[in-house]
């Protein structure tokens, strides 16, 4: 296992690209905990903080399928460093002016979120041109979806350190300078500079338009608001429970599950669609939410976190070759946008849904909101798995290929790539 891993990474740009998309993603990984404690560091309620990132999640829902067909149309360097800039621009006026006047503020932290460069989905489609083999291709979509779990561990303790030695303001910029090197490493390289996307039907619905797609977003929707219901929830839990790190204890356990979960699946070769996978996974993973109704002992429950994270991983990969082999020609970086759309819009709307459940039924009502996230996610799958047919396509390297014809390489490289 540890050696395809390590073969992966040792082919050429892949691990700059992997580690650069990581680092570029740490403004919008901690995004949520790094605005709180700057708003409440210049007098803020929770209230006005909880506003002030809702603004910004907003800003990157729109923002993330827009900039994805910008990336389409016009490549990933002249659209996602100038997004990263004035991203960071916009954290930097927040900082800079406070809380006063809110208005500001708040019109900082909606072009901070918009801005935000579709760093993931431009990943995926370079990874066909950098990797070149389909075992490769898969084994990275998971690798990929384990770095997630890594990050938003990672990136809020790297928020906290900052905060603890100098200041919320401080931690804001370091973290988004952070960004702009991460986005620079990516587009100066030779893949990023080097692909181009296939050649696209005009059409205002962009990726939109497949049916397949639609289906995805849809399920996707519900995992996140699955996710977002247990952050929520686990506090709760925390609370009934002995306080302290208890709820960090939970979270953590989705992390290992998910970390252990895709390190296994992206190791080895999965036979059969990936269409019928994706709803053996999804399946699994709505199983695993079910137990934690029960909110046992601390030990227990732990227990049955790292349990239900172990889908989790191996489920996001899954639907990015999905996402990859049902998205319309020339729409590919918009596709895997509107899928981190979906997901995000969903993890929002689970932690809000999830408050008045909690209240009324305690912890437990709470986690039964993630059981339905689970179930329901299953059952667009399965609702509407016509739309998400079985597809007769080239792998994904030949495709990738068939698109390189009139890409401008630099010698033994390859640079397009076709959804």
């Amino acid at each position: 296992m540890a050696a395809g891993y390590g073969d992966l990474l040792r082919t050429r740009h892949a691990a700059r690209l992997l580690c650069g998309t990581l680092v570029g993603r740490l403004p919008n990984a901690t995004a949520t905990l790094a605005i709180v404690l700057f708003a409440r560091a210049e007098g803020g309620g929770y209230g006005l903080a909880g506003a002030l990132t809702a603004v910004y999640g907003v800003g990157n829902a729109i923002g993330q399928p827009l900039l994805g067909r910008a990336v389409d149309l016009y490549g990933q360097p002249k659209v996602m460093l100038p997004a990263s800039v004035l991203s960071a621009l916009s954290v930097v006026v927040f900082t800079v002016c406070g809380l006063s006047p809110l208005p500001l503020a708040f019109v900082a932290m909606l072009l901070a979120g918009f801005f935000t460069p579709p760093l993931e989905g431009g990943l995926r489609a370079l990874w066909p041109s950098v990797l070149k083999r389909d075992d490769r291709i898969h084994a990275a979509y998971a690798l990929d979806a384990v770095a997630q779990e890594v990050m938003f561990a990672v990136g809020p303790l790297l928020v906290t350190l900052l905060v603890a030695a100098w200041s919320p303001a401080a931690a804001l910029l370091v973290i988004n300078a952070l960004g702009i090197a991460g986005a620079l490493s990516v587009v100066v390289s030779p893949p990023s500079r080097g692909w181009r996307s296939a050649p696209r039907e005009a059409h205002w619905l962009g990726a939109l338009r497949s049916p397949g797609l639609l289906v995805l977003l849809g399920s996707f929707f519900f995992v996140g608001l699955a996710l977002g219901s247990i952050a929520v929830a686990a506090v709760s839990y925390a609370e009934d429970h002995g306080g302290g790190l208890v709820s960090s204890y939970l979270l953590s356990g989705l992390g290992v599950g998910a970390l252990v979960g895709g390190v296994v699946y992206g190791a080895r070769q999965w036979p059969g669609a990936p269409e019928r996978r994706l709803r053996l996974l999804v399946a699994a993973l709505a199983v695993g939410y079910l137990p934690l109704v029960l909110v046992p002992g601390v030990v227990a429950m732990t227990a049955l976190t790292v349990l239900a994270g172990v889908f989790l991983a191996p489920a996001l990969a899954c639907a990015f070759v999905v996402v990859d082999r049902h998205a319309p020609r020339g729409t590919v970086t918009e596709a895997f946008s509107w899928l981190v759309t979906s997901f995000g819009v969903g993890a929002a709307i689970g932690g809000g849904v999830v408050g008045p459940a909690v209240e009324r039924g305690g912890a437990g009502a709470g986690f039964a909101v993630a059981g339905f996230g689970g179930c329901a996610a299953l059952a667009v799958l399965l609702v509407t798995r016509r739309f998400l047919a079985v597809v007769d396509v080239l792998p994904v390297v030949e495709r990738g290929a068939e698109n390189d014809r009139n890409a401008v390489v630099e010698p033994g490289f390859r640079a397009g790539h076709q959804a």
